[in-house]
């Protein structure tokens, strides 16, 4: 399969999978949520670390079209590096993005400190969702295990998710890229509103990781909030097959079709 993106320096051709189901011109937030997770994680860092935390503004809706990476240190020191990275469509500032870094170092917990286990059916005990049900060249890709609920359906859910594309052209899908593409589809499984009659486009999204996920599928565990004046809040607690391990956000934006 073709990657999403093909990266030259920084310059960046988009496959036309990494179209979303709000507008066929425009990007899933989950494809440049993963584009910056891996200009963040390709940032040397003076020791060995892991990314705990993503803050993704979506300045203007990302088109599928050439863009431009830039990214930088905006703090470097012995126990975190805070990242910067920007995206640009024909100069255009699309995404503005902060990721911060935490050094490695094992640490010898009390006996009562363990990982929370997922009370929920594992991804091959879970319901096969269809590939076409959230009407997403990008999700096409995407397998999809409902545990809890259906994606698509109002109310509460729990869907698991693995991503079955390469994501950036010669790379790896890190851990921290498969957490923040599941990440972006938070408001799609727990839904407050009809997706028929209502949009309920994210403009941010931020992922905080205790710990990086292990194997190919992670779990939201989600639910959305609706403000009475055009704003809500979709929000997930992320698991692996070992237990949860962070917590995402999203700020959603509410209109009628």
């Amino acid at each position: 399969m073709d990657p999403i993106f093909r990266v030259d320096g920084d310059r960046v051709v988009t496959s036309p999978d990494a179209a979303g189901p709000w507008d066929p011109r425009m990007q899933h937030g989950s494809a440049p949520a993963a584009l910056v997770v891996w200009a963040a994680e390709a940032i040397p860092a003076p020791v060995s670390m892991r990314i705990a935390r993503v803050t993704i503004d979506l300045m203007r809706p990302v088109p599928v079209a050439p863009l431009t990476v830039q990214s930088e240190v905006l703090r470097d020191g012995r126990k975190i590096q805070l990242c910067g990275v920007r995206l640009f469509a024909d100069g255009v500032l699309v995404v503005s993005a902060t990721v911060l870094k935490i050094k490695h170092q094992a640490a010898e917990l009390p006996l009562d400190i363990a990982a929370l286990p997922v009370d929920l059916p594992g991804p091959d005990e879970s319901m096969v969702e269809p590939g076409n049900l959230a009407n997403s060249p990008f999700t096409k890709n995407i397998s999809m295990r409902a545990a809890r609920g259906r994606f698509g359906v109002l109310g509460p859910g729990a869907i698991w998710f693995r991503i079955n594309q390469p994501l950036i052209a010669g790379s790896a899908v890190s851990q921290a890229m498969r957490a923040v593409v599941a990440s972006d589809f938070s408001n799609g499984v727990s839904p407050a509103l009809d997706f028929s009659q209502w949009t309920f486009i994210n403009a941010d999204l931020s992922v905080s990781l205790a710990r990086e996920p292990r194997g190919d599928w992670v779990l939201l565990d989600s639910e959305t909030w609706i403000g009475p004046d055009g704003a809500g809040l979709a929000m997930s607690r992320l698991a692996d097959q070992r237990g949860y391990f962070g917590r995402a956000v999203q700020s959603l934006v509410i209109e009628r079709r």
